[in-house]
């Protein structure tokens, strides 16, 4: 069964669209290897991803081990959001100690302590924009956005109202001071590559 033939049988049952259906139809598509798909909202994206790009995830999830084990380290993991077909898969997230799976076998976004994004040129507008303004709303603590093309970063915190009242931008050099929040440590981003 192709995708076509998926969208012409559920035209016919009259079914609303889901996350599950969506994923379902990603999983039978052939998607370039080195290729990240996410939906958000409704919309399917998929970026290439290059070598600054892992090296930045890399870097930042060796920072985190200093406070996370590595079962409450993710990348590239799906996770529903609340809003119109959210199925995000952030560059990097960190869980709560008592994280826990939700009844698909998925981390919930109640658990979420931090999360990283690296942009990505065709996507960039998804990171500084929708997926800021979900993870704001679910109360995300600590929302890091760092950008190899400009070589800055961009740490969002301070949750409420469906939006970040804490911002702070720097260049890469400059430390990200996490040790008033949740995350409780400084990321050194002077490693960090640019693209």
């Amino acid at each position: 069964m192709t995708v076509l033939d998926d969208r012409i049988e559920m035209a016919d049952t009259g079914d609303e669209l889901t996350l599950d259906a969506m994923f379902e139809w990603l999983e039978k598509m052939p998607i370039p290897e080195g290729y990240k798909t996410e939906i958000v909202g409704g919309h399917i994206f998929m970026t290439p991803q290059r070598r600054a790009h892992w090296d930045i995830i890399l870097n930042i999830v060796e920072q985190l081990r200093a406070k996370y084990p590595r079962e409450r380290v993710t990348s590239d993991v799906r996770m529903d959001y609340p809003g119109r077909l959210n199925g995000l898969a952030p560059d990097v997230v960190g869980l709560a100690e008592d994280a826990k799976e939700d009844a698909h076998g998925r981390w919930r976004h109640e658990d979420v302590e931090f999360i990283a994004e690296v942009i990505s040129k065709d996507t960039a507008a998804n990171d500084y924009g929708p997926k800021k303004d979900t993870y704001a709303s679910v109360g995300v603590p600590v929302y890091l956005i760092v950008d190899p093309y400009t070589g800055e970063w961009h740490l969002h915190t301070l949750p409420k109202d469906g939006r970040y009242h804490g911002t702070v931008s720097l260049p890469f050099g400059k430390e990200v001071d996490l040790t008033g929040t949740v995350v409780g440590l400084v990321l050194k981003t002077d490693e960090f590559p640019r693209d």
